[in-house]
């Protein structure tokens, strides 16, 4: 007999609850080998590339290409055309979620998704059986999934041979993008499991009835708008088969309010609406905690940049940074690492829970990018460590990376300080936003041609406007002036780092 089994969609970042199907590499009825790019989703931060963990033909993609499918959810079907066998089950790995206290799990067979009646608030994800320490684990992964259906086991009974891994088997579901979140979904190692199934609940989002029906029938009843508790059960031990969701469909009876997914996006004749997701929705979120949470102060300092876009030049002659990319940005990141050693508040995070100023003693600069999926914030890891070349250098790869929408989560997390160059769009300046996890930014504005008192005359001069906000709770007014002049003192005079 044939084995199915199922892929469930990773967590491949720090916390990732749901990512977007952007573009998938296979179709139904391919072939494909372990390891083989099969799917490219963009998660919150970045885009992804996901290999296939079995070896066989595509037989079904469970979701479309621009839905948002939570994590765990199996995302693709493959026929391995092995045996099935409890021992092939790939194990699963655990992944804890603070959710309320779980309803009582009922057990199924792996093709049968009972439906139990539940008027309490759904929160989208994925529960299981209690953990310590008032959370919950859930089980995800992928195994065996035979395409002949099982007859469901006598409750309590054990079946010979069946293991942990045997109950871990992706639970298919269909998605639709922006529609009413998909159903909470319960996965343990239940005794009652066969060794190829899995004791499966599935929440119904506006009915306590207890139903029964395969997948592909519950698939069709979304499609068609039908709310499966007001179906009438034809088949064996009153499971829903496909004529009788048809035939309630095709009557006319009004099924019960039931959300109507909406398009990706919408355009009407004056205005068109777009979904908040991925970094937008992550961005808004950040921001949001940041600008309620840290008590903001801006302070501005306009300046003669001339000796820096000199040094600027000379830096694009050298030998050194032939192959590199040289921009003022280089020299405003060197003088943040220096000026950082002087004032080291403002490369430090407030920590509320412990009631601790956490100084950081190395800094991960963080260089916001404007991408076609967002604002970014990929950081350098101990960038005040680098030489000037290798930081050029960091800065340039950094941007490619970015603008590509290839930034690994890693890159994004652990940021001390960050610096935004608001001065690439023309900008003089801004009062920008603290990164979570941080407690300063710095905004630079555009350098340009302006005139400046020079001695007693007047003369043409290039000039610019830093801002830097920070966390009045970590870091005094002193403090923050003294880094805003340290900084200012570099970029005016470049040569001034020498006495840092």
């Amino acid at each position: 007999m044939s084995d199915v089994r199922y892929f469930n969609l990773p967590d491949v970042g720090e916390g990732l609850t749901e990512a977007e199907i952007v573009t998938w590499k296979v179709k139904a009825g391919d072939t494909v080998k372990v390891n083989d790019v099969i799917v490219e989703i963009e998660t919150a931060k970045s885009l992804v590339e996901l290999p296939c963990p079995f070896a066989g033909t595509i037989v079904e993609l469970l979701a479309a290409e621009g839905d948002t499918v939570n994590v765990g959810m199996p995302i693709i079907g493959v026929e391995t055309g092995e045996p099935s066998a409890a021992a092939d089950v790939a194990p699963a790995a655990p992944v804890e979620q603070p959710v309320p206290e779980a309803p009582a799990v009922g057990s199924a067979s792996e093709d049968l998704i009972p439906t139990p009646k539940s008027d309490e608030p759904v929160e989208p994800g994925l529960i299981g059986g209690p953990a310590p320490g008032g959370r919950t684990s859930v089980l995800v992964g992928y195994g065996p999934r035979t395409t002949e259906a099982k007859r469901r086991p006598r409750k309590g009974a054990t079946p010979v041979g069946a293991s942990p891994a045997a109950a871990q088997v992706g639970v298919q579901h269909s998605f639709t993008p922006h529609a009413t979140p998909p159903p909470e979904v319960a996965i343990e190692d239940a005794p009652s499991a066969t060794p190829t199934s899995a004791s499966v609940v599935a929440r119904s989002e506006r009915s306590n009835v207890a139903v029964l029906a395969k997948p592909p029938v519950r698939k069709l009843a979304k499609d068609l708008g039908v709310d499966l508790a007001e179906v009438t059960p034809t088949g064996e031990g009153g499971t829903i088969t496909r004529t009788d969701v048809e035939q309630l469909a095709s009557s006319g009876v009004p099924a019960a309010a039931q959300p109507v997914p909406q398009p990706s996006w919408t355009t009407g004749e004056r205005e068109t609406r777009l979904p908040i997701k991925s970094v937008r929705k992550v961005t808004a979120q950040a921001m949001v905690a940041s600008a309620f949470t840290a008590p903001h102060v801006t302070e501005w300092v306009t300046l003669d940049a001339t000796r820096t876009m000199k040094m600027v030049e000379r830096l694009r002659a050298r030998r050194e940074f032939r192959d590199i990319k040289v921009s003022p940005l280089l020299v405003v990141a060197r003088a943040v690492c220096l000026a950082a050693r002087r004032t080291p508040e403002v490369n430090s995070v407030w920590d509320d829970p412990a009631q601790e100023i956490v100084v950081k003693h190395y800094v991960n600069l963080g260089i916001a990018a404007a991408t076609p999926r967002g604002l970014l914030v990929p950081n350098i890891k101990d960038a005040d460590s680098l030489a000037a070349v290798d930081l050029a250098r960091a800065i340039n790869d950094l941007a490619a990376t970015a603008r590509d929408g290839k930034t690994p989560p890693a890159d994004q997390a652990g940021g001390t300080f960050t610096i935004t160059n608001v001065g690439v769009f023309g900008v003089d300046s801004g009062t920008p936003i603290i990164n979570p996890g941080e407690s300063a930014i710095l905004a630079m504005g555009a350098i340009k041609r302006q005139p400046w008192v020079v001695g007693n005359r007047v003369k043409p001069r290039w000039v610019t406007t830093l801002a830097l906000s920070f966390d009045h709770r970590v870091i005094d007014g002193e403090q923050g002036s003294r880094f805003l002049a340290d900084v200012a003192a570099i970029v005016e005079d470049p040569g001034a780092a020498l006495l840092f």
